[in-house]
Parts: C-alpha cells; structure tokens; sequence
C-alpha cells in the first residue's frame, strides 16, 4: 500500500469519527435536555403532592361517594 492510499484510508477513518463523535455529542445534549425536563416534572409533583398532604380539606372521607354507589 502506497503512501497516498494509506493517507485517504487514515482521512477517511478520521471523517467517519468525526461523525460519530458528532452525533454521540447530539444524542448526549438531547438527553441531558429530557433530564432538566424530568427533574422540573418531578420537582413540580413534589410541589403539588406536598401541597395536597398539607390541605386538611382533602380527606378522602369528606368527599362524598361516587355516583354509582
């Protein structure tokens, strides 16, 4: 193998790196995105069940039955 072959073999090798890497990078800042999102959800329910454990007026036994009952 000559020298210009091995140096388009070697160039090559690097743009197909190149790419992936490129690509790992975009699927990692798309998940660290869904991860902010999950943990803004997460904080939010956290809010909202604390909010629904400190309201007295929310006894299940206050509320009156379903209507099939």
């Amino acid at each position: 193998m000559d020298l210009e072959a091995r140096l388009i073999e070697l160039e090559t090798k690097q743009a197909f790196g190149d790419d992936a890497l490129e690509q790992l990078s975009d699927a990692l800042a798309h998940q660290q995105r869904e991860i902010e999102e999950l943990r803004e959800a997460v904080k939010l329910l956290h809010q909202q069940l604390k909010a629904v454990q400190n309201n007295p007026g929310s006894n299940a036994a206050d509320e009156p039955p379903p209507p099939h009952y």
